[in-house]
């Protein structure tokens, strides 16, 4: 999408502006494609309320007669004037307590689920490659899926023998083995059929995936185990960090917002509260 059509579907009516300094419809329009939604009114609301707290730090910087020099990434990209004096304000005006780890420990003690290594799954599978665009072909594959599987529910260990013969996958040459896998390494039917198995079972039914019909077999399941806190402390102090520096930063620009003349777009609610 051009950016001529894109601000041939702005919204009509005011025009966004922060104290008398209007935004351009056509800065608006470039800046929609950082702010993906599937409704065309909501990305472009997203850019204009992120251009307007652009334009709100902005003119905080300047009436402070705060600047900073431009830095570079790793990537050799540098920072505009403008995105430096807007980093020199919120380091400057912006304070927030760092967590400690008295604050990290209390974290953990009441998110311990979140601090779990993966379980690990041992499975084979059998592949029986088709697309819904073919339908005849679909259809084939879905009938000689559930022949196999028939067919392993009367000699289960045939399994191997039955994934070299027919399998589509690479792992056919290992008896369907897929070695450990752990969420997310595969599409989410596949996952939910697995996981719901119980170890040394075959699923009752085939499993259909964007690569055609799975027949699945969990072999064995190892358990996540609970991580200690020592291994887990500093990156729960980097996540608590940086929840305390957003919610700072939402505050230090609400109290801008309530300040300033604000017009065409609406900066009230957390949403809004983002600089890009």
């Amino acid at each position: 999408m051009t950016c001529s059509l894109r601000q041939a579907n702005l919204p009509k009516g005011r025009d966004v502006s922060v104290n008398g300094v209007t935004i351009p419809r056509d800065l608006i329009a470039r800046e929609v494609q950082h702010h993906p939604s599937r409704a065309a009114i909501e990305s472009w609301k997203a850019a204009a309320r992120a251009l307007a707290i652009r334009e709100l730090l902005l003119q905080e910087a300047h009436r402070l007669n705060v600047s900073g020099g431009p830095i570079a990434d790793g990537d050799g990209r540098h920072e505009t004037n403008d995105e430096a004096a807007i980093r020199t304000l919120v380091a400057q005006e912006v304070k927030t307590p760092t967590a400690d780890a008295a604050t990290s420990r209390r974290y953990y003690e009441q998110n311990r689920e979140r601090f779990r290594s993966s379980n690990i799954y041992e499975a084979a599978h059998i592949l029986f490659a088709a697309s819904k665009a073919d339908a005849p072909g679909y259809a084939q594959a879905r009938a000689a899926a559930e022949a196999t599987l028939a067919a392993l529910r009367e000699h289960p260990q045939q399994f191997a023998a039955l994934a070299q013969a027919h399998s589509a996958c690479a792992s056919a040459s290992q008896g369907g083995n897929l070695g450990q896998i752990t969420a997310g390494q595969t599409t989410p039917e596949f996952e939910q059929a697995l996981f719901a198995l119980e170890p040394g079972t075959i699923c009752p039914e085939p499993i259909a995936t964007r690569y055609g019909f799975h027949i699945v077999r969990l072999d064995r399941k190892h358990e996540g185990r609970e991580l200690p806190f020592e291994l887990v402390a500093n990156r729960i102090a980097e996540y608590l960090q940086k929840r305390v520096e957003r919610r700072a930063l939402a505050q230090y620009i609400a109290r801008l917002a309530t300040a300033a003349r604000i017009e065409g777009i609406d900066l009230a609610g957390a949403e809004a509260m983002r600089v890009n």
